[in-house]
């Protein structure tokens, strides 16, 4: 493919600011449209990215339109993500659409056997399977560090943070509707993320059993938490997903107030990593017991920034040299299932087999 490869970006929400980082500064990019139905914002988003110039428009079909857009990155709320996908298809665009691939498994349904027939890369994008911490667990893993994994823990813990980056009001509101986003905003929602991470080292699921319970913020705002999730994967493998609100609780980051933890136990071994959103006080990213010695890898990039920078560039690379992205649409449905599991054993008091 030839070089820049024009991008446009339709949703220009407060997670844009992470996805155009690798576009901005790789040779091979270049942003050359956005699209927002709040065009002041999408404005302020090109002001702030230096790109003072670029096409602006509210209309999706126009925006799809454009011949200068090559790729298109979709930011838009859950419920929009099959739409605009068909539509990219339509378009004959090369796709990224944000995690969850869609809100429901029957939308999804349908968005993977429309991709099976697309001849063009179309990713699904899910950054924490690309967080430095994360790569180097799975490379000790491959190496044969811990033996063979057979449990992981995952610890998601929500706070408070001085520092935290401010969320809109309208992207708060969306997440509080189940039928716009499909679940709850941390089992659901955030908590792709770690059904992707539990899925990508262990596999998947053959059964899921949750807790799911409810608090109210300060300002109103649900929290489906405390939550725990317990999965059982082939070869009687397992693992569990804890979620938690601690309203007093400081976590040191520029992004969510939110600090995620992960144990992998192995054979003859364990992994910790410690971070994700933001993290606490000065824990090292990772630390590896070989079952003789303690290991603790303090160099590190632990930026949450970081795993968009790499899981973008990661697709570029297969878009010039060839090779399947992550996630495809198959395997984002796949974490779907594994995260509506989650919601349907809650709501059942069950456990659900999958």
């Amino acid at each position: 493919m030839k070089t820049p490869i024009g991008v446009g970006i339709l949703g220009t929400g407060r997670i844009s600011d992470l996805h155009v980082i690798e576009y901005l500064h790789n040779p091979a990019t270049e942003i050359r449209a956005l699209c927002d139905l709040n065009v002041d914002l999408a404005k302020k988003r090109a002001t702030s990215w230096g790109l003072d110039s670029i096409t602006i428009t509210e209309d999706m079909d126009e925006f799809f339109k454009n011949p200068n857009i090559d790729l298109v990155e979709i930011l838009l709320p859950h419920d929009f993500h099959l739409a605009a996908a068909l539509k990219a298809m339509t378009a004959e665009k090369i796709i990224s659409l944000q995690k969850p691939i869609c809100s429901t498994l029957k939308e999804a349904d349908e968005l993977v056997a429309a991709a099976a027939k697309y001849d063009r890369p179309f990713k699904v994008f899910e950054n924490f399977l690309f967080y430095p911490p994360i790569v180097k667990a799975r490379e000790l893993i491959k190496e044969g560090a811990i033996g063979e994994p057979i449990s992981i823990r995952i610890k998601s813990h929500a706070g408070y943070s001085q520092s935290e980056w401010d969320v809109p009001q309208g992207a708060q509101e969306w997440r509080q509707s189940v039928d716009r986003s499909g679940g709850g905003p941390l089992v659901f929602d955030d908590g792709h993320h770690k059904f992707a991470i539990a899925w990508s080292f262990m596999g998947n699921p053959e059964a899921v059993h949750a807790f799911i319970r409810e608090v109210q913020r300060d300002d109103g705002y649900i929290f489906d938490a405390p939550a725990m999730i317990s999965f059982l994967f082939p070869g009687n493998k397992v693992g569990n997903l804890e979620i938690v609100y601690s309203p007093q609780l400081k976590i040191d980051t520029v992004y969510y107030a939110q600090d995620d933890r992960v144990e992998i136990t192995g054979e003859k071994g364990i992994i910790w990593i410690n971070g994700g959103h933001g993290h606490l006080a000065n824990t090292s990213p990772l630390i590896l017991y070989d079952g003789n010695n303690f290991t603790e890898y303090t160099d590190i990039p632990r930026g949450w920034e970081q795993s968009f920078i790499l899981s973008t560039r990661d697709f570029i690379q297969k878009i010039l040299h060839g090779g399947e992205p992550v996630l495809t649409p198959h395997e984002a449905r796949e974490i779907l299932k594994f995260a509506s599991a989650a919601e349907q054993s809650n709501q059942a008091g069950q456990v659900i087999h999958i």
